[in-house]
């Protein structure tokens, strides 16, 4: 009987350090101007980057070896009879082959795109639309997924630069930024194939991530 109140106990707490870890994501912070090459200054310095195609092929490349065959996969379409066989075992087959390899572990920062709007005094800062970013790459078409989208996010500013901002949004400016998001991926569902919705038979690759950190970023110097 004891052993079972001291084993309740134990899961009530690591459920209670779960939900506590999941409520510590930051969801607001201030925009940072930075070039492309100073991205990694506001980021964990283990890191790493999965912003260009490039980068994330060869981030694929480590962890599945190489791109599906996309077009036996697909085969005739949705109405084929085998389609979602197919994709099923495609996801299936991949998930034990890269389970164990130390890439699965990797800090990872992957972009959506952010968009602000008004200054809103109630909560201290310009809220942020998300959007996700659909990058293509010789694997298909990659689109990273947060397992839990953090929301409510906020863009803080001093009053100065909260001025300037305000003044491109007044004259209908989009002041469209770049919201950085580190994390993991998910262990069990780390990568999910899937098929476009945008363009017949072309293959997406949905990478699923734990975040754990949030960034705002205007990029300058293009």
């Amino acid at each position: 009987m004891q052993d079972s109140w001291r084993a309740a106990v134990c899961a009530c707490l690591l459920a209670w350090t779960s939900l506590a870890g999941a409520q510590e994501l930051n969801v607001r912070g201030p925009l940072h101007l930075l070039s492309s090459q100073e991205l990694k200054t506001v980021l964990p310095s283990d890191t790493h980057l999965l912003l260009e195609p490039v980068w994330i092929e060869r981030w694929l490349d480590l962890l599945d070896d190489n791109p599906p065959d996309w077009p036996t996969v697909y085969g005739h379409g949705h109405h084929d009879p085998g389609h979602d066989d197919r994709l099923f075992t495609l996801n299936r087959d991949r998930d034990a082959k890269r389970a164990g390899k130390p890439v699965l572990s990797w800090l990872i920062t992957f972009a959506w795109f952010g968009e602000l709007s008004g200054f809103n005094p109630e909560v201290g800062g310009f809220s942020v639309a998300l959007g996700p970013k659909f990058i293509s790459t010789r694997w298909g078409v990659v689109r990273f997924k947060a397992d839990e989208m953090p929301g409510n996010l906020l863009v803080t500013a001093d009053p100065q630069a909260q001025a300037a901002l305000q003044r491109e949004i007044d004259r209908q400016r989009l002041i469209e930024i770049d919201v950085l998001m580190t994390g993991r991926l998910i262990p069990d569902e780390s990568l999910v194939y899937d098929f476009s919705h945008e363009e017949e038979g072309r293959g997406l690759i949905m990478p699923v991530v734990r975040v754990e950190e949030v960034r705002f970023v205007r990029r300058v110097g293009h």
